[in-house]
């Protein structure tokens, strides 16, 4: 497991993270997700704040416009390649309103298959939300078991695993309970790693920041899962999330490689200002990001589907990422989300 250790140490390493790049974007053709892709990988500097990048499976078995596999392509810039493993969110038997992630059938042979094309990581997002009576005792176990056999099955196909147990609110929860659950969950998460062998060291977690989805629309997690209600009305003060996530963290054992934390449905400058502030020397593992929308959204909305406009878009995802190595680094501000220049000094004229 040395070298699992090893990799998992390069995705959190110091000042840098993980681009999500698997999701789904609805109303594109497949030649215009082809672009939407490359554009994200090609972005000039991108590894100088980025160590790896999660592809769907569409994507990863696809080639560049100079005819690179995805995978060499994002090898060939200094950055580990990822595939998503799983296969979405799928209606929980007996659970009535709740979701369980699928894929675990085939999914060693898969993994191998990946790992021979040259991944890196695998990830495997859970949804557990929280509503009247939600999630369920044998929501959280049945979705952890889950996380548990497929860290195993990568670790046994030589990835390392990063698992995202993300916890959203269907209602108001208070920032006690949205806490509690995440504790909960994540110690579940925890006895099936124990249960499956999963040797630590080797693996990531992706959770949810506690409270942090405040006035976002909590999205699917799956093909067949509608999206949510918004959360809370009022964002949550980036110290009170911080304070709140280091609590539920607590029970991580200080051998876990890193966590890396998804956006959640945060704005992309809520998401900044919370990682900001989860930087406590309180904690015993590397924090940072596993972003997904909150990095994408702006290079998808600067880009907007428009040969022409393929340098703003890597502009405005190069200006996302500088700004999370900020965070990451101890020196962002909001003032520097509200306009300035940052992006990597290796930025073309």
């Amino acid at each position: 497991m040395k070298d699992l250790a090893s990799t998992a140490a390069m995705l959190v390493a110091p000042a840098k993270g993980i681009l999500a790049a698997d999701e789904g974007v609805p109303g594109l053709s497949a030649p215009d997700r082809l672009a939407y892709h490359e554009m994200l990988v090609t972005t000039p500097g991108l590894a100088t704040g980025v160590s790896g990048v999660i592809l769907g499976r569409p994507t990863w078995s696809q080639r560049m416009s100079d005819g690179t596999p995805f995978p060499g392509a994002i090898r060939d810039r200094g950055m580990l390649p990822g595939i998503r493993a799983d296969t979405g969110a799928w209606p929980l038997p007996g659970c009535p309103g709740e979701m369980v992630t699928e894929g675990l059938d085939g999914l060693w042979a898969r993994l191998r298959h990946f790992a021979g094309r040259g991944a890196g990581f695998a990830l495997w997002r859970t949804l557990l939300r929280i509503g009247p009576g939600r999630p369920s005792p044998a929501a959280v176990r049945a979705n952890a078991q889950a996380i548990g056999r497929y860290a195993a099955a990568c670790q046994h196909a030589g990835l390392v695993p990063v698992a995202q147990p993300e916890v959203r609110a269907d209602d108001s929860p208070s920032l006690a309970r949205f806490e509690a659950v995440t504790s909960v969950v994540l110690l579940e998460v925890l006895i099936a790693l124990q249960d499956y062998g999963v040797a630590l060291d080797g693996m990531i977690l992706a959770p949810n920041m506690v409270g942090s989805q405040a006035g976002q629309p909590a999205g699917p997690a799956g093909p067949t899962e509608p999206a949510g209600p918004a959360g809370p009305a009022e964002p949550t003060e980036p110290a009170d999330v911080a304070e709140a996530t280091v609590a539920a963290l607590a029970c991580l054992p200080a051998t876990l490689a890193g966590v890396a934390f998804c956006c959640g449905g945060q704005r992309p400058g809520q998401a900044t200002a919370n990682l900001a502030a989860l930087q406590s020397p309180l904690v015993v593992w590397p924090l940072t990001f596993c972003f997904g929308a909150a990095l994408t959204g702006p290079a998808l909305s600067a880009w907007q589907g428009a040969t022409a406009d393929v340098r703003a878009g890597q502009r405005a995802l190069a200006d996302r990422v500088a700004l999370n190595v900020a965070a990451l680094e101890r020196r962002y501000s909001p003032e520097l989300d509200s306009g300035s220049r940052s992006a990597p000094a290796s930025w073309p004229a």
